[in-house]
């Protein structure tokens, strides 16, 4: 399945009022290769395995094969995960016919906050809420597997 998305920064807190949903997402990377990553990940009670491929020119498009696994799966697989792990919550905002989600980092990324939203077509326009920032998309650092080696706190060194 091909991923089409956009990323953001967040320029406020204004989303939190806004959410239908929070759920909190802890994961780790079994293999950060820039051709393709494997992500394992705990969200709320379940556990997930991913594998994604590398991202088109642009960052809008790429490979992405997940699927659910037990709990206990992605326990045990989190241990042998490469150093920094991810911890987050995910805030989900309807806007119109899209959905965006909004991950507050803590730990070694406390103080990032960035909204993804997934498309149907690279060209979907979209309404952007009041408290959307920046756009990152294609931005390398601003994925999960290079906030995972190279945390947001780090930046400023």
């Amino acid at each position: 399945m091909i991923e089409i998305e956009r990323k953001f920064l967040v320029t406020s807190n204004a989303f939190k009022a806004e959410a239908f949903k929070q759920t909190k997402i802890v994961q780790g990377f079994l293999n950060t290769d820039k051709a393709r990553t494997v992500r394992v990940r705990l969200k709320g009670e379940e556990g997930f395995i991913t594998v994604k491929g590398q991202s088109t020119k642009n960052g809008l498009e790429r490979f992405e094969w997940e699927k659910p696994i037990e709990k206990t799966d992605a326990e045990a697989l989190l241990k042998l995960c490469e150093a920094g792990v991810i911890d987050k919550i995910r805030y989900e905002i309807k806007m119109n016919q899209h959905t965006f989600e909004v991950d507050e980092f803590f730990g070694a990324n406390a103080g990032l906050i960035i909204a993804e939203v997934e498309l149907s077509y690279p060209t979907e326009v979209i309404s952007k809420p009041l408290w959307l920032g920046k756009e990152v998309t294609g931005e390398v650092k601003y994925y999960n597997s290079q906030l995972s080696k190279k945390p947001y706190k780090t930046w400023g060194i």
